[in-house]
């Protein structure tokens, strides 16, 4: 014999339909998902993709400053870049103004794979936008909460 939860189901549904959490978690999943299938062709991920555009700079920025970018911990984008620095895709090296700082760069091989994803980039974008329609208070909205 089940006893009856603590917490109300209508209070389950409540917070299911409400939870920005969930609902941003769910819609970052499936665009992962989307992505990561669309650039499978030039070899990235989405997250590799945007973690190699952040490199994208005049200057090869520090990890620090690359963490801050992409809301991640030094430890995340440290494991992060491994794969792509073993494919030869960024170079890691100290910092010459500071030692004990690293700064990461593409590499030619990393701009030309950053150089093949961006039109799939466009193009996915292009169809989530004409699927959406006008999107600038979700982005707006996202950047506020980020």
């Amino acid at each position: 014999m089940s006893k009856p939860p603590a917490i109300p189901y209508a209070t389950t549904i409540h917070v299911r339909d409400r939870c920005l959490c969930l609902h941003a978690q769910r819609a970052a999943r499936v665009l992962a998902r989307r992505f990561d299938e669309a650039l499978k062709p030039v070899g990235l991920t989405n997250g590799q993709f945007s973690l190699l555009m952040s490199l994208n700079r005049p200057e090869p920025p520090t990890m620090g400053a690359v963490a801050e970018v992409l809301a991640m911990d030094r430890t995340t984008l440290t494991a992060a870049l491994k794969p792509l620095q073993r494919r030869g895709l960024v170079e890691i090296a100290p910092d010459p103004a500071d030692r004990r700082s690293r700064r990461v760069a593409l590499t030619p091989e990393g701009e030309a794979a950053l150089l093949g994803a961006l039109p799939i980039w466009q193009r996915e974008h292009d169809e989530i936008d004409a699927a959406l329609g006008d999107v600038s208070e979700l982005r707006a909205g996202m950047l506020a909460i980020s």
